[in-house]
């Protein structure tokens, strides 16, 4: 009607333009169509605002209802975080059941009430919160509406640079009337009922770290499966090598480690100096850490010092490669990055860490890089259909000559290097050939075809001239003289232990061999070998600790069920469960080992015998944790498929009847503890929830706070009153993987997504709470464990697949 107005005006002020009193008679009209317009924006914006006053009255009248009703209110398109909000720019109104009088945390940046619009923005309108506190019954959770559901793994995807959130992990508020604590995850409110007995909390207040620190005692594995260059033996009688963050310096014969644990992510290759005492080792970038960009440490492998830092800065993704000088007494150290140039840099790392000369080395992957034992500016590159000899001269240019193949068929990959006792240049490729390369020549001076079936993997040049080659398909070692005869002299690693990576000269005829499935053997040609190592190969999520003997159990992603003990640091037996094993748990009395698997399956085996005892099926979907009751009667199954099923247990564990499934929960279950009576089982899930179970009739017990004062065997719930301060600042909802108290109720530890390890002081009640942080994982931490004694905590890593055993001094 106004634009209908308007354009009668405009046609009437074009008739008038000639009018004597045309500019009088459009003045007066102009002025009665703005007070129309007036008019018109007054009766709007009445009307906006008895809209929102009769949609805040709506809301208000089904929340009581909702109330009365004893439900929680659902959720409104304009409900977002405990507030309704109108059109953007209007005041928003606090929705609250309850108005309980909150000591809130002196970090709160907003009070409960602020605008959602923010939240919005950040976590999208599909993340929206019912706002209220928990009601007492069987609809509702501690707490609310669900977030979208993490990886398969449980673990989340790598974190978007933080924003500033409204609610923070450590803006908690404590209610003194029913003794309950909220504290957020990811913004989202989560509460927490205090047992009777429990003080007045201060949120604002923060909890010591506790006396206790851990100590790095073993590491169980070796990075075999995706690594070159990384075994060595030390005038020590040590073995050096790497998995996940740490170098370990293994002796054999004594059986005992050392560990340099300097770096912050995945160690990628390791050399040692020609004066057999110092070790460069390269690292990967890390998560956005500038303590964790790629770089070399040069360091001590006797007093374990750091000695210099070289490249952190000039790499991109990782150390590929790395090499010290031979000729010179290993004056300079030459890396080669695993960007897309894999850049070749050459340092004077004694001298001020000063890069002499850096280059594009290949478009193609570099596999090995090596100094030339005789020329000391001459250094040999390989990797992807090429061989490099490379020259750096007095006026430190690098200059790169390729070799030639001629007419002879260029393999796909020169896999590794090696030289004779003349200086020529020895490489193995993935045809199975070897060749000798005329020193100072980029040319072939010798072939040798067939060596191995498939690629040759490893070059050791032994001390008296001769050559062991090693073959990562066919598993065979072959003896060669100083002029590349066979002598005829081999032997074969067992198919279990995978392909050779690497084989490193020992002590007279002994050889150490590094394998493609994380093992390290040692032994000779004519007697065999015999592991020294073993691992996992796949990512590892099962770890469970015997509840009375120093042993425990470890399953992976690899199929494999591995029993340790703890004392004397050996593996006590392997299996194959020909399934891939998410979670693992041992019965109260020690009899069998359940294990969950990724198909739904889980599986019971006899630990002495190794054999299989049940198997049974629940979903499709990941078992994500299983836990058998104190008192040996029942199991209890969390699955990726949002239930927990319940088993009884009959004889000795080897007969299994379901009693039920446990339904409540919007997410996939993540943790579960029994009660130390064996009657109630409390869970967490992947969307922050906290529930609680009657184990008998798997029936969920609607009132948190009939169960405030349940004494629990276990902690692995994360998310519960006594382990409040695990959660960091700004925590997402995944961050924390495993978390454990131990058996004296003294400690607690968690596993989390950033390679850490964390030591509490039990209970963990402060929202502000400090720890003992310890590196070492270079993934996600996905399992930590007590021993029985409490005097050694276990970790295990993820993608990185060791077993971290850590002294709890």
């Amino acid at each position: 009607m106004m634009r209908l107005e308007a354009s009668d005006h405009q046609h009437r002020y074009h008739n008038l333009l000639d009018d004597d009193h045309a500019n009088e008679m459009l003045e007066s009209e102009g002025a009665g169509l703005a007070a129309r317009v007036a008019e018109l924006e007054v009766r709007c914006s009445r009307q906006a605002e008895e809209l929102l006053c009769l949609r805040s009255t709506l809301a208000d009248a089904l929340r009581r209802l909702n109330a009365l009703e004893g439900r929680a209110p659902a959720t409104s398109g304009a409900q977002r975080n405990g507030t309704y909000s109108g059109n953007p720019g209007t005041p928003t109104r606090e929705l609250r059941i309850r108005q309980p009088s909150y000591r809130e945390s002196v970090k709160r940046t907003s009070s409960y009430g602020s605008s959602a619009s923010s939240l919005s923005q950040r976590r999208g309108p599909q993340h929206q919160s019912t706002g209220s506190l928990q009601s007492d019954s069987p609809a509702s959770s501690s707490s609310l509406s669900p977030a979208p559901s993490p990886s398969p793994r449980a673990t989340p995807a790598p974190h978007a640079p933080h924003t500033v959130q409204p609610y923070s992990t450590h803006t908690c508020q404590y209610n003194e009337e029913d003794g309950s604590i909220r504290m957020f995850l990811r913004g989202r409110p989560v509460v927490l009922y205090a047992p009777s007995d429990h003080d007045n909390l201060d949120p604002a207040k923060v909890a010591p770290p506790p006396q206790n620190k851990l100590k790095l005692e073993w590491v169980y594995g070796y990075r075999g499966k995706d690594c070159r260059s990384n075994l060595y033996l030390l005038p020590t009688g040590e073995i050096v090598y790497f998995v996940a963050a740490v170098v370990v310096l293994f002796n054999v014969e004594e059986q005992c480690q050392r560990h340099y644990t300097g770096h912050t992510d995945d160690v990628k290759c390791i050399a040692v100096h020609p004066n057999k005492l110092v070790i460069a080792s390269g690292q990967c970038a890390g998560h956005d850490r500038l303590d964790a960009r790629p770089h070399v440490r040069v360091w001590n492998s006797v007093s374990l010092a750091t000695l210099a830092v070289i490249g952190a800065g000039h790499m991109e993704r990782a150390v590929a490669c790395v090499t010290f000088s031979r000729a010179d007494g290993g004056a300079l150290l030459a890396c080669v990055d695993d960007g897309p140039d894999h850049t070749i840099s050459v340092w004077e790392w004694q001298r001020d860490k000063h890069c002499l000369a850096e280059t594009k080395c290949s478009v193609d992957t570099v596999v090995a890089a090596e100094f030339h034992p005789l020329d000391r500016n001459q250094i040999v590159t390989c990797g992807k259909s090429h061989i490099a000899f490379w020259t750096l001269d007095s006026s430190n240019v690098l200059y790169k000559r390729m070799g030639v193949f001629e007419t002879r068929d260029k393999p796909k990959y020169v896999t590794c290097l090696g030289f004779n006792h003349n200086g020529d240049v020895i490489s193995g490729d993935s045809n199975g050939n070897i060749i000798v390369w005329g020193r100072g020549t980029n040319t072939i001076q010798k072939l040798v075809r067939g060596v191995h079936e498939g690629a040759v993997f490893s070059l050791c040049s032994l001390k008296d001239g001769g050559v062991v080659t090693a073959g990562g398909k066919d598993g065979r070692l072959v003896l060669f003289d100083g002029d590349l005869n066979a002598t005829g002299t081999e032997n074969i690693i067992e198919g279990h232990y995978g392909g050779v990576r690497v084989v490193a000269e020992g002590r007279g005829r002994q050889l150490f061999v590094g394998t493609t499935r994380n093992c390290i053997l040692h032994g000779d040609l004519q007697l065999g070998f015999v592991p020294a190592v073993l691992g996992h190969v796949d990512e590892v999520w099962g770890l469970a600790a015997h509840p009375t003997l120093p042993q425990f159990v470890s399953a992976g992603w690899d199929r494999l069920l591995q029993l340790w003990d703890g004392l004397s640091h050996s593996t006590v037996w392997s299996k194959d469960i020909e399934e891939r094993a998410q979670c693992v748990a041992w019965s109260g009395d020690g009899c069998v080992i359940a294990v969950g698997c990724t198909t739904g399956k889980w599986l019971v085996f006899d630990p002495h015998s190794r054999d299989l005892l049940a198997a049974h099926h629940d979903g499709t979907e990941p078992i994500q944790t299983i836990q058998y009751s104190p008192n040996n009667l029942f199991v209890a199954i969390g699955s990726r498929d949002n239930f927990i099923y319940i088993y009884q247990v009959d004889d000795n564990g080897s007969r299994y009847s379901r009693l039920g499934k446990c339904l409540g929960h919007s997410s996939f279950i993540t943790h579960l503890d029994w009660s130390e009576d064996s009657q109630y089982i409390r869970s967490n899930s992947g969307d922050y929830e906290l529930l609680f179970w009657n184990a008998t009739t798997c029936r969920q017990v609607p009132s948190p706070t009939s169960l405030r004062d349940v004494a629990w065997a276990t902690t692995t719930c994360p998310i519960t009153f006594h382990t409040v301060g695990v959660w960091p600042e700004n925590a997402d909802g995944t961050d924390i993987n495993s978390c454990a108290r131990s058996h004296d109720s003294r400690l607690a530890a968690t596993g989390d997504d950033f390679g850490k390890v964390k030591l509490y002081a039990y209970p963990v009640t402060q929202p502000k709470s400090l720890c003992q942080a310890y590196g070492g994982h270079s993934s996600h931490v996905t399992c930590v464990r007590f021993l029985p004694d409490d005097t050694r905590l276990l970790s295990a890593g993820g993608n990185d697949a060791a077993l971290l055993q850590w002294l709890v001094d």
